[in-house]
């Protein structure tokens, strides 16, 4: 690619491998771990760098080998991996998957051979992956076995550069009892479980409902040495968390003279929740911390990286817009990072550029990141890069070396959505005009059901043109549905070229990210239709287009049956269901305002009634699928906090709804799951449809009915789930019952 490219590599890449030479042996024992029939059926071996087309990034070859085996060259195990990838994908129809999980194993038991070789090179040295915010919306309460699927997705798919943020409560507690706070001092200070991410941020501190048991603190501790030992034995570097400055209230007990400042209230927080003290980077304090955080770090997960991630104003206006005073900030904190590592390398997200681009005016965002005074100690992350580009805006950030991210979803929102001309078209077109650019990621908020979107963004880092969707499309499919080598039927592929060009195909500027329904808000009789920026509920396609395809996709299942027993036809089956159910809910609840407004009170009970059975009709649905299931994510929580398994069910329902004790960024974070939307969301709306059948239009007041709705969720929010509940979901016969049902119904079901 570009020389700068190599020139800014080179030094973070010898720092970050100086101790060890690269090696096949974790891609030999990905191969054992998930193909353990073939585990002699590979030749693995890494290349000189220089033999890539382009001396920055990555190459691979596959091909037969005369003794039988596949052999795979790469510049890299990152490289190999990727290799590997397109040979089980694109030849044996095997694969992994978000939540379906791996079917490698079910690879042909005599390997294919190549009539060719198969070739490709990056045309990004890095593909990132992982948004600081994913760790509390998506992995709050994952397992060692969660993490490893997770790890083995990301490094078959080339992802060579992750966050890995699991753990750092350790490193905040030991490094503040050094210096002499107390357990309760700092206990005050560190965030639950669901929610820890925005307090690495600075955006919010303490915790509503408990406090982390130190227990929880040591497990993930033990998590983060196991995930950041597998990252290195796949070929990814870690970007470990540096010490951002936000500090316990009380640190002036310890240290009376220290130079603090306050972050803003945030999100409607109280100040017991938020505005965190942070220790202004000029005083010799923040260069001590920071030394003693990085240390530990190196200490405990050895000399693997020289990529810290340090976000210090992530929706937080810094104490002063002067330039000089952003540079000098900046400045500092680049001083004491190259002071504890002389490698390092700032990563910083570059979601606060768009976020407030009112107060990130071009001659800020220029002085702040002019403080660094060498363009290769920084790495932007351009987080938004598929809506919200700050790229051109800035100059490629000023020289800066940056990635092209999608961040595609907020709070792990489940509406089906794509924008996939930008992610193609927008994201090559950058790589060709920019200098810096260095790099492709996934940023999103939360993972979700839109797999294919961000499977298709760390491909197109493989392609020098834009992917052509049609046909990436048809492949996708053959794999996600072929492990069990038998003919997918044509209304299969039939239905998902129809969602390409539709859902996935969004190209209404209005709406940016993954739309959320309307059942999932508080109910109201005005301003929840057709909103558009952030959660937007306008749907930007035609819904009967929608239904057309998912038609097609469960009648193939109806005519090979043995669709139902396959993993990820059920998952896809219940997540376009649960969309089509979400349609409807829509053009319901429209007729539900005319009756009221009309003063028809039967009429208003008429379609309340067809709600209800809306929404109980999506709880079955969703619960065939433990994917689908509020009680997984409840048990999980509940299994991570041990003897504190209620806090943790109290953090894991509140992030979900409330998300703050008193609703403070309510439903941000909503989610289309069985039990939530049979039981929340249901009974929110047979509330307010209550609410309205004794109310007069003219004497309607939302407030009010906030109020009383306030009570009963927050109710909701201390139950606790002490008995096992079954998270499985159905059989092949339960499935096919319930979705048969529900096509049965779905004509009744829009009749409005």
């Amino acid at each position: 690619m570009r020389l700068l490219q190599l020139a800014w590599l080179l030094p973070a890449i010898t720092a970050a491998v100086a101790s060890t030479a690269p090696s096949t042996d974790g891609v030999t024992a990905f191969i054992k771990r998930r193909l353990p029939h073939h585990a002699d059926s590979f030749e693995l071996t890494i290349e000189n760098a220089t033999k890539a087309s382009t001396a920055s990034n990555d190459a691979y070859t596959v091909s037969s080998g005369t003794n039988g085996k596949v052999q795979i060259q790469g510049t890299s195990p990152s490289a190999i991996m990727q290799g590997l990838h397109r040979y089980l994908a694109d030849v044996a129809h095997v694969d992994i998957w978000w939540f379906v999980g791996s079917d490698l194993d079910k690879a042909p038991k005599t390997l294919p051979r190549l009539d060719k070789p198969l070739e490709g090179s990056s045309i990004v040295p890095y593909r990132y992956h992982w948004n600081t915010v994913t760790t509390s919306y998506t992995s709050a309460f994952w397992s060692w076995e969660d993490w490893e699927l997770q790890l083995d997705w990301m490094a078959l798919r080339g992802v060579n550069l992750a966050l890995a943020w699991i753990g750092v409560e350790k490193i905040f507690t030991d490094v503040f009892s050094d210096i002499g706070l107390t357990d309760n001092e700092i206990g005050s200070f560190l965030s639950g479980p669901a929610f820890l991410a925005w307090q690495h941020f600075g955006n919010i501190q303490g915790s509503w409902g408990g406090d982390l048991p130190r227990a929880w603190i040591e497990d993930q501790f033990s998590l983060q040495k196991k995930i950041v030992k597998r990252m290195v034995e796949l070929g990814m570097t870690p970007i470990l968390p540096a010490f951002p400055g936000f500090v316990p209230e009380n640190i002036t007990r310890v240290w009376p003279n220290v130079s603090l400042a306050e972050s803003p209230k945030w999100s409607g927080f109280s100040g017991r929740f938020t505005a965190d003290k942070y220790i202004t980077p000029y005083d010799p304090h923040f260069a001590e911390l920071q030394k003693a955080f990085l240390t530990k770090q190196k200490e405990a997960y050895g000399n693997v990286t020289s990529f810290w991630t340090l976000d210090q104003f992530n929706e937080n206006k810094p104490a002063s817009g002067e330039l000089d005073y952003l540079k000098n900030v900046s400045h500092n904190t680049w001083q004491t990072l190259k002071d504890a590592d002389p490698s390092a390398v700032w990563v910083m997200q570059g979601w606060l550029f768009a976020s407030d681009k009112t107060y990130w005016t071009d001659d800020r965002v220029k002085a702040f990141l002019d403080g660094v005074p060498a363009n290769e100690d920084m790495l932007l992350l351009d987080l938004f890069a598929e809506s919200t580009p700050q790229w051109q805006r800035t100059d490629s950030f000023y020289g800066k070396p940056w990635i092209w991210c999608q961040l595609h979803g907020y709070g792990g929102n489940m509406g089906l959505y794509g924008q996939i001309e930008n992610v193609t078209n927008n994201a090559v077109e950058a790589v060709q005009k920019s200098k810096s650019l260095v790099g492709f990621g996934l940023s999103m908020e939360g993972q979700e059901g839109n797999e294919i979107m961000y499977d298709l963004l760390l491909d197109q880092a493989w392609s020098k043109e834009p992917i052509e969707t049609e046909k990436y499309f048809y492949d996708w499919v053959t794999v996600r549905y072929g492990a069990d080598q038998k003919e997918i039927p044509h209304g299969v592929y039939a239905a998902w070229d129809k969602v390409r060009t539709t859902v996935y195909n969004n190209t209404d500027s209005s709406v940016t990210a993954v739309t959320k329904s309307i059942f999932e808000l508080v109910p109201s009789t005005s301003g929840l239709v057709n909103r558009t920026g952030h959660h937007a509920t306008k749907i930007t396609y035609d819904t009967k287009t929608l239904i057309s395809a998912w038609n097609d996709l469960f009648h193939a299942g109806s005519q090979a049956s043995w669709l139902f027993e396959n993993e990820a036809y059920r998952y896809d089956l219940a997540d376009w269901t649960r969309q089509v159910l979400a349609t409807a809910f829509e053009a319901t609840y429209n007729k539900l305002v005319e009756k009221y407004k009309g003063k028809n009170t039967k009429g208003v009970k008429c379609a309340g009634s067809k709600l209800q059975e809306i929404l109980r009709t999506m709880d079955r649905v969703l619960d065939t699928n433990a994917n689908f299931k509020l009680s997984t994510w409840i048990q999980a929580a509940r299994k991570s906090g041990g003897k504190a398994a209620d806090f943790f069910e109290y953090n894991a329902r509140n992030q979900v709804t409330l998300w703050g004790p008193n609703g403070e960024i309510e439903d941000y974070a909503s989610k289309q799951w069985s039990g939530l939307v049979g039981d929340y969301y249901a009974h929110r709306w047979q509330m307010f449809v209550d609410y309205l059948v004794v109310t007069d239009p003219s004497d309607y007041n939302q407030t009010a009915f906030k109020k009383k709705l306030m009570q009963w969720e927050t109710q909701w929010n201390n139950k606790t789930m002490h008995e096992q509940v079954n998270v499985d979901g159905g059989s092949k016969a339960d499935v096919q019952i319930v979705m048969r049902n529900t096509a049965n119904n779905l004509m009744d079901i829009f009749k409005v």
